[in-house]
């Protein structure tokens, strides 16, 4: 039977994501429903992606029995909200990265998840691409020997973007970009809190982090050097040094098809997309979509390889780095604000 997807938000990533759904069998994945606060939005989609219902409203999709687990595409202030509104309907949720805004916000989702006894995941696609799959094959058994640096680097030219530069809808380069290179240093070292975290950053005219350089210093005197913008386009490569070898991902290190091991190349080419596409390599949201599918057969509340732990460790190395460069949120406010009243 197929998973039947309800999405949240008629945005450009959940186009995206639909049209990943379809490079993969219906008779494994269906999307079924969708939702958006502007009822129109939501049937233009449904239209172009023959989706059977469509809402105008978040609460409409959570109460659809038809559906068994939603995409949540929204904005990131949204996502700890919305996400909270489903899985208290007893719904599944592949929630997009970043899973909230700050660690207290994930913190408090992983709790409502447990509570209800559903799944619950992060959506950083980059984890499940065939690069990613034989990164974690090849340290595993040691092929670098002692694994002692990475180094990740990742831009786009984005300020012209409203919601990467204004602080009420997330904005920020560490929040969009900042979690894939945290992510892929947790990925290599283990999901570890860092012995020290140290970051500097530029920031915007309107207050939101620009381009901002993280140094994460582990145990066993092993080091990553993370550095994003949102000025520029960079080759987005990535590097894991070994007493006995590299790998290097030449280019699009969040959404990798080529990896260098030793200096012989591997590629593994995404399949063609049926439709065009907002974001580049967006069609490899299939292999998380597919992830998921096989976590929720095999009965799991939380993915093995993308677990809510390691989210929770990801919120955190974010939380200091934007406490070191002076950037804060409403949200922070927030969450500040909900712990003193439940400490009292």
């Amino acid at each position: 039977m197929a998973l039947r997807w309800g999405i949240c938000s008629a945005g450009k990533i959940s186009h995206d994501f639909l049209v990943a759904l379809k490079t993969l069998p219906s008779t494994d994945h269906q999307a079924v429903a969708i939702a958006s606060r502007d009822l129109a939005r939501s049937q233009e989609y449904a239209k172009k992606h023959c989706i059977p219902r469509a809402y105008g409203s978040y609460e409409e999709l959570a109460q659809d029995p038809g559906v068994d687990i939603v995409y949540v595409g929204s904005v990131h202030p949204q996502h700890h909200r919305l996400t909270l509104l489903f899985l208290r309907a007893k719904k599944n949720v592949l929630c997009e990265k970043p899973l909230a805004m700050n660690a207290a916000e994930v913190r408090d989702m992983i709790r409502v998840a447990r509570e209800n006894d559903v799944f619950l995941m992060e959506g950083f696609w980059t984890r499940f691409f065939p690069v990613s799959e034989q990164i974690r094959f090849l340290l595993a058994r040691k092929v670098l020997g002692d694994v002692k640096v990475v180094q990740a680097h990742l831009g786009f030219p984005m300020t012209d973007t409203e919601r990467l530069v204004d602080k009420k809808l997330g904005g920020g380069v560490l929040l969009d970009l900042g979690g894939y290179c945290v992510q892929f240093a947790s990925m290599v070292f283990g999901p570890e809190r860092p012995q020290s975290i140290v970051a500097s950053g530029l920031l915007h005219s309107r207050g939101a982090d620009e381009t901002v350089s993280i140094i994460l210093n582990y145990s066993g005197n092993r080091q990553a050097v993370l550095s994003v913008t949102m000025l520029i386009k960079l080759p987005g490569e990535a590097l894991i040094g070994g007493t006995e070898g590299l790998i290097q991902i030449p280019s699009h290190m969040n959404a990798p098809t080529i990896m260098y091991l030793k200096g012989n190349r591997w590629e593994w080419p995404l399949p063609s997309s049926p439709e065009p596409l907002f974001f580049e390599n967006d069609i490899g949201l299939r292999y998380e979509a597919e992830h998921v599918r096989q976590c929720l057969l095999d009965g799991l509340k939380e993915s093995p390889i993308m677990p809510l732990c390691e989210s929770e460790l990801i919120a955190t190395i974010l939380d200091e780095a934007q406490k070191q460069i002076g950037v804060f949120y409403d949200e922070d406010d927030a969450t500040r604000s909900s712990h003193s009243k439940n400490i009292k």
